[in-house]
């Protein structure tokens, strides 16, 4: 640093200390300046002081307006809803219970059921398979009370201290009456216990007829592929105290007045229900079930029931509630209260049948885990039962069959104009030549009621949902190998939006067996058009079957299958010329006359003496 730099600095020190000589304040002014920092100090003391004054009046001000408000509105509630006041409002809350099987939800608001879930079940795309849930499902019954309308489903219940992990008590006061809903969820089951307890309420609340209309509502969520076909095996069911059964299908929009004793009422889609069922009786009830319009909405339908119970004010009413599959076997401990009849199994002589079939398939549940082997098991073991009626068609149609060239003859010598003088010829030839030409359709009128249990059966069955096979995913659904989006006219509304191979397959075996079929009943005498129409049935069955479970189009695959293999091999084994030479041997034989044709051969010649007689 040279010299100029040094005494720079140094002029800067000097002059920066002596303006700050010059400019520092007066004794005067530091008094002055202390003052006025006291007055600012009292003044921002006083403005605090004054503000938590402040904040204090309005507390008790606001505290006060609270209070008045509060019993206002204690008031003017206990005037419009009279002693239900405490339960006209309040918040919602939730209480589990579950076992290993069910997990339900309650809310304290109705005191209802709010959601349930089937614990060791799930849907096709993996979510939980859920009954009910929140809003979705309304319960309770509408009373009168202060001159107004009440419904239990809009009370806010109190929950009363739990006395054991599975059951939980909800409870209304009203002075000295009460209003309690119990639940009770056993360790194992499905079967869920429900009391309703009134005390004191006969001069609280009114109700019409002097019975307890009990409200149910419930919007039934799809749980399976495809909606359209989930609907064809859901309703309303309900059950008489004449033990018998029925309802109503998720179809359009159908009600029922049952103005009977009912002992249950169910929401029952394909494979799982909900069941409310009385200990006693319920008096009456009516039912009903609205479909969306839309195919592929996600609710099967709008189930509705209102059912009737006695009501004094002092009643103990015990139900239940049934949250589980349709499954055969599970619903066995209720076999006595008739909710396996919630596994449709068809009509009359065709239950009985599926009922042997279900036997036979869980007993080969115990040693097959796959379905598919287990439905070609079944499927083999019903051929071979009915293999004797197959085996006498066979040989009915082989008897026509050769006896083609013998017809044909009668056909040239009787013009078609005389086509009764025909059809007689042809009857006197087959009766001579001890052929029955039933005897090839009366075998098959005894597998159709097994065909249409089948039909029944396999839609009906829980066991094969979620199982797979080959391609198919899940055995109780459509087996689609081709999709497509977009909406076809004709193809999309009748087929579907999917190729189905086992239907495919079911079709194509149905032609080939169509074919040899008529291979085997070739007659001049075939109605114009048959061969067509039985063409036709196949390619109907490939269209009505695409959207049924695969199960069924496999099952009837198989059967088809077995079926012609057990006609080539008959055929190997029937030799037509010997037949022939036997059919020929009987015409040469003096035709045996019925007793009645015998009666009817010695009144003619009765008649026939007594005219003689006359004349002579």
């Amino acid at each position: 640093m040279d010299r100029n730099s040094i005494t720079g600095i140094i002029l800067i020190v000097l002059i920066f200390g002596f303006f700050t000589w010059w400019n520092q304040p007066s004794e005067e002014q530091l008094a002055e300046q202390k003052r006025v920092r006291d007055s600012i100090d009292l003044v921002e003391q006083k403005a605090e002081a004054d503000r938590i004054a402040n904040a204090a009046k309005v507390e008790v001000e606001t505290k006060a307006v609270v209070e008045k408000d509060s019993a206002t509105i204690a008031e003017e509630l206990t005037n419009k809803f009279g002693l239900l006041a405490d339960a006209a409002q309040g918040e919602q809350t939730f209480v589990t219970l579950e076992n290993d099987l069910v997990k339900m939800v309650l809310s304290s608001k109705g005191a209802r059921v709010y959601s349930v879930e089937l614990k060791k079940y799930h849907n096709y795309d993996e979510s939980p398979v859920i009954l009910m849930d929140g809003d979705q499902n309304k319960f309770g019954f509408n009373f009168t009370h202060n001159s107004r309308f009440f419904h239990t489903n809009d009370l806010y219940f109190t929950e009363l201290p739990q006395t054991s992990p599975n059951k939980v008590d909800f409870v209304v006061n009203a002075a000295e009456g009460k209003l309690i809903f119990t639940y009770v969820l056993p360790e194992d089951g499905y079967m869920v216990d429900f009391n309703i307890t009134t005390q004191n309420l006969g001069n609280v609340i009114a109700t019409p007829n002097g019975s307890m209309d009990i409200n149910w509502e419930m919007e039934v969520p799809a749980q399976e592929k495809g909606v359209s076909f989930e609907r064809r095996y859901s309703g309303v069911y309900y059950r008489f105290a004449e033990n018998d059964v029925d309802h109503i299908t998720a179809s359009g929009s159908k009600s029922e007045e049952l103005r009977t004793k009912l002992k249950w009422v169910a929401f029952k889609d394909q494979f799982f229900s909900s069941v409310f069922i009385s200990g006693d009786y319920f008096l009456s009830g009516d039912v009903k079930a609205v479909t969306p319009e839309d195919d592929n909405h996600p609710v099967i339908m709008d189930a509705s029931a209102m059912v009737a119970v006695p009501f004094t004010g002092n009643d103990q009413h015990s139900f239940n509630f049934y949250f589980g599959p349709n499954d055969f076997k599970a619903l066995k401990p209720y076999a006595d209260l008739g909710l396996r009849q919630l596994v449709y199994l068809g009509w009359s002589f065709l239950r009985y049948i599926n009922l042997g079939v279900i036997e036979v398939f869980h007993f080969l549940e115990r040693y097959f885990s796959n379905y598919g082997l287990i439905i070609l098991i079944l499927t083999i073991l019903i051929k071979l039962i009915i293999f004797p009626f197959t085996y006498k068609s066979y040989v009915s149609t082989a008897k026509m069959k050769v006896l083609k060239p013998q017809i044909e003859e009668i056909n040239n010598k009787i013009p078609k104009e005389k086509a009764m003088e025909r059809q007689q010829a042809t009857m006197a030839l087959y009766r001579k030549a001890g052929v029955n030409p039933m005897g090839g359709c009366l075998p098959m009128l005894f597998q159709m009621p097994i065909l249409f249990a089948m039909f029944q059966f396999f839609p009906a069955s829980i066991e094969l949902r979620g199982e797979s096979f080959l391609w198919a995913t899940d055995l109780s659904s459509y087996d689609a190998i081709i999709t497509w989006t977009g909406d076809i006219p004709l193809i999309t509304q009748y087929y579907g939006n999917h190729v189905s191979l086992f239907t495919l397959l079911m079709a194509i075996t149905n032609i080939v067996y169509t074919y040899i079929n008529q291979e085997m009943t070739q007659s001049t005498q075939q109605m114009p058009g048959m061969k067509g129409m039985m063409y036709l049935m196949p390619v109907m069955f490939l269209v009505f079957f695409n959207n049924y479970a695969a199960g069924l189009s496999y099952y009837y695959f198989i059967s088809t299958l077995i079926t012609i293999g057990q006609t080539l091999l008959i055929r190997r084994f029937v030799d037509e010329e010997a037949l022939l030479a036997k059919l020929k041997a009987n015409q040469k034989k003096p035709a045996k006359k019925s007793k009645f044709q015998q009666r009817l051969e010695d009144m003619q010649k009765q008649q026939q003496l007594a005219g003689r007689n006359r004349k002579k």
